[in-house]
């Protein structure tokens, strides 16, 4: 690997998924920064920097890779696509966003693949061979 990804956001409600796939990203090794977030309202201050993010830019990295589930509490994933949309661009930056849920629903994939801001739709739970394609697809540079 030439370089790391600066950091990798994982949005789930789910701790356990949470956890497994946060150890796969760092078994990986491939970023600098894994980030948890628990739902999508904190997600979106995380990344505009409101909330409990402000004024700590250099604490709470920009993530280069956002894993997204669908089903969540409150906000689930497509409103918080809805309110990702409304973002400056400096805050979206060149963020891939993929997916990554336990939706067997061909609607929800259909639905993702339309939407500009997914990349991809994986099933859960992460898993190396998953996230291995994702990387050598989206940040061949990276290899």
């Amino acid at each position: 690997m030439k370089q790391k990804l600066n950091c990798v956001l994982l949005i789930d409600d789910d701790e356990p998924t949470n956890f497994l796939n946060r150890m796969v990203v760092e078994e990986t090794n491939c970023a600098h920064h894994v980030q948890v977030i628990q739902s999508g309202r904190e997600a979106l201050d995380y990344l505009s920097s409101k909330g409990k993010y402000a004024n700590a830019a250099n604490k709470y990295p920009t993530p280069d890779l956002i894993f997204l589930d669908i089903n969540m509490p409150a906000m689930d994933g497509w409103e918080f696509l809805e309110q990702y949309e409304l973002l400056p661009n400096e805050q979206k930056g060149r963020i891939i966003m993929v997916m990554l849920t336990t939706s067997f629903n061909p609607e929800d994939e259909l639905k993702a693949k339309a939407n500009g801001y997914i990349s991809g739709f994986k099933n859960k739970p992460l898993t190396e061979t998953a996230l291995n394609e994702i990387l050598h697809e989206h940040f061949a540079d990276h290899f």
